[in-house]
C-alpha cells in the first residue's frame, strides 16, 4: 500500500526511437522518457519495439527512480502507437499503467511536436552519445550499448547544466530537487479537492 506521504510528479512524456543496425548486434530501438518539469531523463535500448518492452521500460529505469524519491508517477504522454495503446487486458504497458495508477495521455494526432521535450533528449543522445560512441567502439550487445548509456544519462541527469524553462541553468537532478515543494501543494491540493467532491 502506498504511503500517504509520498508525493507524484506532474508528468512523464516518453516516446520510442530508432537508433539504427549496428553489425554484429542487429536492430536497435531506444525507448526514452523525459520528466518535463525538471528535464531529468531516461533512456534503454532494445531489439524490438513492443509493448512488453514498452513495459520494461518503464518497470525498469522510471518506477523505481520515482520509488526512490518517495514519488508516485501522475501522468505519462506517449505517441499513439501499438506499443504504447491497446486493451487493458491484453496489453502489457496499458496493464502496468492501470495496475500503477498512472494516467495515459496521447499525443494529438499529426502533432508530434507536443512530445518536444523528449524529442530534443532524443537529438542530444543522438549527437553527442551515439555518434561518439558507434566511432570510438566496437559494440557486440545490447548490454554493452546500454551500460554507456547508463554512465551517459547520469552524466546529463547529474552534471550537465540545462538552460530550460525551468532549470535555468542548474542540472536536471538539482532542479527535480528544488521542485519537491511545487509537487507536495499540487497533491496536496488534488487530495483537498478530492475531500471537497466526496
Amino acid at each position: 500500500m502506498k504511503s500517504k506521504h509520498r508525493i507524484r510528479a506532474f508528468f512523464l512524456a516518453r516516446i520510442l526511437t530508432y537508433v539504427g543496425y549496428i553489425k554484429g548486434v542487429g536492430k536497435i530501438y531506444q525507448q526514452t522518457a523525459i520528466d518535463t518539469y525538471s528535464n531529468v531523463g531516461f533512456a534503454k535500448v532494445y531489439s524490438d519495439k513492443t509493448a512488453l518492452t514498452a513495459a520494461d521500460f518503464l518497470n525498469d529505469k522510471v518506477l523505481p527512480f520515482f520509488d526512490s524519491e518517495s514519488m508516485s508517477l501522475l501522468r505519462i504522454l506517449t505517441d499513439r502507437g501499438i506499443e504504447y495503446c491497446g486493451r487493458i487486458e491484453t496489453h502489457p504497458y496499458q496493464l502496468l499503467l492501470h495496475l500503477s495508477g498512472i494516467e495515459h495521455s496521447r499525443t494529438k494526432v499529426r502533432h508530434s511536436q507536443t512530445n518536444g521535450s523528449t524529442e530534443r533528449l532524443n537529438q542530444i543522445v543522438q549527437n553527442e552519445f551515439y555518434k561518439v560512441a558507434f566511432r570510438e567502439k566496437i559494440y557486440t550487445s545490447i548490454d554493452e550499448i546500454q551500460i554507456d548509456l547508463d554512465i551517459f544519462m547520469d552524466n546529463c541527469n547529474n552534471d550537465r547544466t540545462n538552460q530550460g524553462k525551468h532549470c535555468k541553468g542548474r542540472t536536471p537532478m538539482q532542479t527535480f530537487q528544488d521542485g519537491r515543494s511545487l509537487y507536495q501543494q499540487y497533491v496536496f491540493e488534488n487530495s483537498e479537492e478530492e475531500k471537497h467532491a466526496a
